[in-house]
């Protein structure tokens, strides 16, 4: 199966999505945008808002996808989460900072790793 980037990346949200919600996550928001950075899902897990980052690949060329999520791709999603906190007026909750991987090795069986509190 040949597909565009774009398009990997979107399999990628679903399958993590529904992987999330698997776990008992309460999805609040999906690519949530502010100016030019973007939150793929933002979840609640219990009482802790959850900004999970997913990155998906097709094959190991370029490594785990893990490392797709560079120090620059961090202050975005750092940027982008608080202005969700200022924009929703949310204040005094406990946050964290999730990354879900999606190797698609087999479209029918993807492999998911699921990094709770990846960064600060």
């Amino acid at each position: 199966m040949s597909l565009s980037s774009k398009e990997l990346g979107k399999l990628g949200e679903t399958v993590a999505l529904q992987y999330l919600k698997e776990k008992g996550y309460l999805i609040k928001e999906l690519n949530y945008t502010f100016l030019k950075g973007e939150i793929d899902i933002i979840a609640l897990d219990d009482e802790e808002i959850v900004f999970v980052e997913v990155k998906s690949r097709a094959n190991l060329e370029l490594g785990d996808p893990v490392y797709g999520v560079t120090p620059a791709k961090v202050k975005q999603i750092k940027k982008v989460a608080e202005f969700y906190l200022y924009d929703k007026n949310i204040d005094g909750v406990y946050c964290r900072f999730d990354v879900v991987t999606v190797l698609f090795l087999d479209f029918h069986k993807p492999i998911i790793e699921h990094y709770i509190n990846a960064f600060d």
